[in-house]
């Protein structure tokens, strides 16, 4: 059988793999020169290197990623600086960090243990995770972050140090709009898993690297077929029919659409109309989306922190909207260990300004936030790279697709199809074996011909 996968990302990478695996031929077309999609290697003329288009960690928890990349043949441990979870403001105001510990015991001595909290605060924390625990993970769908903290008697102290970090983190989305549900299922797979869920992979190499360049190598022992991968080449055309489809004229047995929700959607509705069709294209287009900005700085040394990966305290007032820090010199190839990443998650207000007015602005945050330890190197340069859909709207009620569509032989993957995760690397990746398990589940007597 011959199948199309329509975007180069993790999640149509990952769904080529799979298809792979049972036996078909598969082309994967991906409109970038870089495969990856929103997690991807840039070619950066100002600082004369390449970097990532934003800084993205993994957990110990994703592991159907972790499978994908052993299966491809990678030796995990290489790749990234793995750590126990732990969280420092670069401040020095906060710090947590979890013990050598069976779960959930771990967590627990990360709280107690946590300073910039007071005793109560911390007890709260407990109260409302144990809670959480005890209810199988569930919250009410309708209720927001903001409400379930609420509920739970956080202090703002509290969830200014410790639950809102987590939650810009895993649904770049404000907690007085973010959907309980949803980062409990987070919460669920990271801290309510074993110990080693929680850990936090900070990649070595960058993202392309990590493991979508090596899917085009991918043979696996004892399956018929190949794999072809087209860079560079733009899908416009897409028709079905029972027996088959056409993407840019070419037949293929079956194909997953595997671009972000506005792409899936622009070529879904050049097919037929049906009334469960318009539907499905209805929820494709009822998404909203967030922006995540990364401003990478080049010093003119390595800084050499203690923690590769450091809390920032942001001030909207004064432009300072950095919530994290990542010094690559920590975590990084010899090019680029110079630099360090600042993460700004919905970065709508980021965007508002003059560039060069909140750049300023975020320098100056870093270096005063940075005061206690060594001083900031000097800056020789930096790049800004703002992903201006890089995930969408994580809030309550939001209808999600599944990988099926009322179109013959066509599926869908991605981090916006109903995986029960935010837009995560790891429900990308879910998504697109999903999708390509769903083809095998309805196609599978003709693979075996």
């Amino acid at each position: 059988m011959n199948i199309a996968v329509v975007g180069g990302g993790w999640a149509g990478l990952s769904a080529a793999v799979r298809l792979r695996q049972y036996g078909c031929s598969v082309v994967v077309f991906e409109a970038a020169r870089t495969l990856g999609g929103r997690a991807r290697r840039v070619s950066s003329a100002t600082l004369n290197t390449r970097i990532d288009n934003g800084q993205h960690i993994l957990l110990g928890a994703y592991t159907e990623t972790l499978a994908l990349m052993q299966e491809l043949g990678l030796n995990v441990p290489d790749l990234f600086l793995r750590e126990r979870l732990q969280l420092h403001s670069a401040d020095g105001s906060f710090s947590l960090r979890a013990g050598a510990l069976p779960a959930p015991l771990h967590l627990l001595g990360a709280i107690l243990g946590a300073r910039g909290l007071g005793l109560m605060e911390r007890l709260r924390i407990i109260a409302i995770t144990t809670r959480l625990r005890r209810h199988g993970w569930k919250v009410d769908g309708g209720m927001t972050v903001a409400q379930w903290l609420a509920q739970g008697r956080q202090s703002p102290r509290a969830i200014q140090l410790f639950w809102q970090p987590l939650c810009l983190a895993a649904l770049n989305t404000p907690m007085d709009a973010a959907c309980a549900r949803l980062f409990a299922r987070v919460l669920q797979d990271s801290l309510g898993g074993p110990g080693h869920a929680s850990d936090v992979l900070i990649p070595r190499v960058d993202l392309s690297q990590l493991w979508p360049d090596q899917v085009a190598q991918y043979r696996p022992d004892g399956t018929p077929g190949e794999l072809a991968v087209r860079p560079g080449c733009a899908v416009r055309k897409l028709q079905a029919w029972s027996s088959h489809v056409n993407v840019d004229g070419s037949r293929f047995d079956a194909v997953v659409v595997a671009g972000n929700a506005p792409a899936t959607h622009r070529l879904l509705q050049q097919l037929d109309p049906c009334e469960s069709g318009i539907d499905y294209l209805s929820t494709l287009s009822a998404f909203q989306y967030l922006p995540i900005a990364t401003l990478t700085l080049q010093l003119e040394r390595p800084w050499n922190r203690v923690h590769p990966m450091l809390l920032l305290k942001d001030f909207p007032e004064r432009m300072q909207y950095g919530q994290w820090l990542f010094d690559r010199s920590a975590s990084g190839p010899a090019d680029s260990q110079c630099l360090l990443n600042i993460v700004i998650s919905d970065a709508r207000a980021f965007m508002e300004h003059s560039r060069a007015k909140v750049i300023a602005a975020t320098i100056d945050q870093v270096r005063e936030q940075s005061e206690r330890e060594a001083d900031m190197p000097g800056v020789r340069n930096h790049e800004v790279i703002i992903e201006k859909r890089a995930t969408f709207a994580a809030v309550p009620g939001l209808r999600r697709p599944s990988n099926s569509t009322p179109w013959p032989r066509i599926w869908v993957a991605g981090d916006w199809t109903d995986t029960g995760y935010p837009a995560v690397l790891e429900g990308a990746v879910r998504s697109g074996k999903e999708a390509a398990h769903a083809i095998y589940r309805t196609l599978g007597s003709r693979l075996a011909q």
